[in-house]
């Protein structure tokens, strides 16, 4: 098993990786939780899918078994600048409430959003806590190098349950919300004591 982080800078490197965690994205996201989101050529993406981010893939042997992105709450593209804050703002069309955060969403160099969080369906459950561990290990290292201490994502409200077990710090930064499929709440997730 294998984590890579990638970037617009490094995905030449590491061939099909890129192009296979967004097939992975479309399989769990559009495939297997009926969201509707874009897609072209078999892949899912958006509009924060832009060279300000970075993905974290969890793989063996060609396989995707989990993935996220990493985007800085400094980002701007045309009128989007990172999900969580563009949600807040109004500018997906109420598809997330805007009402998600209790405070306004930040806009700091040190605090990063992660969001398409998944783990592939075709995972093995043998392996998954094992998978969960490297996702968290990937993502406290991307931050090191990123120089972030904070992440912020929407992510589902039993998220209690299992950070803790992963090691992460962790606390709600909005209501728990009915989306599409799930109840989710907004957390922000400490990093500052991963970064030594």
């Amino acid at each position: 098993m294998q984590t890579t982080t990638l970037s617009f800078a490094n995905l030449h490197v590491h061939g099909e990786l890129f192009a296979n965690l967004f097939r992975a994205r479309r399989q769990s996201f559009i495939i297997q939780k009926n969201w509707d989101l874009p897609e072209e050529m078999g892949m899912e993406f958006d509009q924060y899918d832009t060279p300000q981010s970075r993905w974290i893939a969890i793989h063996d042997m060609g396989q995707v078994l989990a993935g996220m992105r990493l985007t800085p709450t400094t980002a701007r593209c045309g009128i989007y600048s990172y999900m969580i804050r563009d949600a807040q703002n109004g500018i997906l069309g109420g598809s997330i409430p805007q009402d998600l955060l209790y405070a306004e969403a930040p806009v700091e160099e040190s605090t990063w959003e992660c969001s398409r969080v998944f783990v592939n369906h075709s995972t093995p459950q043998a392996i998954r806590r094992k998978v969960h561990f490297r996702m968290v290990e990937a993502m406290t290292g991307s931050a090191r190098e990123l120089g972030a201490t904070r992440l912020i994502a929407l992510t589902g409200a039993n998220w209690p349950r299992w950070y803790g077990r992963c090691g992460l710090e962790a606390e709600a930064i909005g209501r728990s919300m009915w989306i599409d499929d799930a109840d989710f709440q907004c957390v922000s997730i400490n990093l500052a004591s991963k970064l030594h």
